[in-house]
């Protein structure tokens, strides 16, 4: 092969008490790319969406973490990329993660896949690194990988992929941006360690959850006392949206990664969609344009489209 179209996921990160540890999925939306090799010896890039992109190698998530790869195989073979569809940047659904697996995705499927989707990775982590300032795997391993993963350590890199029974997830975009780099800067470097003990009980219940198919304690285990409470202060309304949402029959709802977004997961289509349209109606009600969509956990990760 050489050139191949590949679809990459838009995921959910953090999954409230997972900070850059846990993340999932989505069927939809997602990033297109088309790569293909090239005689240049170097990173070609091509934007094809509405959206601006970095157009310098060196400042594109994508580039990024595709010429980490190749340093790694110590290799000259050069790629042209060309985005075709884009997750909208600063949207809180993994934009620079879809964009940075897909391409390395790519990329390992035209050598011939020398990597693992695990192995890949910690390269898809750099092009996170040049998006946000931090290179976290909680967008780049379920975008990779698919379904719900945990980021057990980071040094050394050790990612595990969660089972999970069915499940439902809606996902409401405000259209405000909040950038990544911005909403990491506003967190506490310190955390108080009653709080730190509540936030390790609901990882471990969600995982649990997870993994034993028990929807009641999903449901309970999906509260964040850390990062949520200073992040909301980014979304208007964040908390009257949030209740409504629990109200109409969610597990839970919190924020999707650095946000605008806001996620919620439920046992069934039709109470997913019912939160769907209780998102809506919420930022309808206070005038904010916004995009919602209702999605089953993508087990799946990246693909080759044609």
């Amino acid at each position: 092969m050489k050139k191949i179209k590949i679809f990459s996921p838009a995921t959910v990160a953090n999954v409230a008490c997972g900070f850059d540890i846990l993340g999932f999925a989505l069927n939809s939306p997602g990033d297109e790319i088309s790569i293909e090799t090239n005689v240049h010896h170097k990173i070609v890039l091509y934007n094809e969406t509405s959206y601006e992109l970095p157009s310098a190698p060196e400042d594109n998530a994508t580039a990024v973490a595709l010429q980490s790869m190749l340093d790694f195989l110590k290799t000259s073979q050069g790629f042209t990329v060309t985005f075709l569809k884009k997750i909208m940047p600063g949207s809180g659904v993994g934009s620079s993660a879809a964009s940075a697996a897909a391409g390395v995705f790519g990329a390992n499927e035209l050598l011939g896949r020398p990597f693992t989707r695990k192995e890949l990775v910690r390269f898809a982590m750099q092009g996170e690194r040049v998006a946000s300032g931090s290179a976290h795997a909680d967008n780049v391993a379920p975008a990779l990988m698919g379904g719900f993963t945990l980021v057990r350590s980071y040094n050394p890199l050790d990612i595990i992929p969660i089972p999970s029974p069915e499940i439902y997830a809606t996902v409401v975009h405000p259209q405000i941006e909040v950038r990544t780099s911005d909403s990491r800067k506003i967190l506490r470097q310190e955390v108080a360690i009653k709080k730190a003990i509540e936030q390790w009980g609901n990882v471990a219940g969600l995982v649990a959850g997870l993994f034993s198919n028990d929807y009641d304690l999903i449901g309970r285990s999906l509260h964040d006392v850390i990062v949520e409470p200073v992040r909301a202060l980014l979304i208007p309304e964040f908390y009257t949206v949030k209740q409504a949402v629990l109200d109409a029959g969610a597990l839970g709802c919190s924020i999707s990664g650095s946000g605008p977004s806001i996620f919620a997961l439920s046992k069934t289509l039709s109470i997913a969609e019912q939160v769907a349209q209780t998102m809506q109606n919420g930022f309808n009600n206070i005038g904010i344009d916004n995009n919602v969509f209702v999605s089953l956990i993508n087990k799946e990760g990246c693909r080759v489209m044609e």
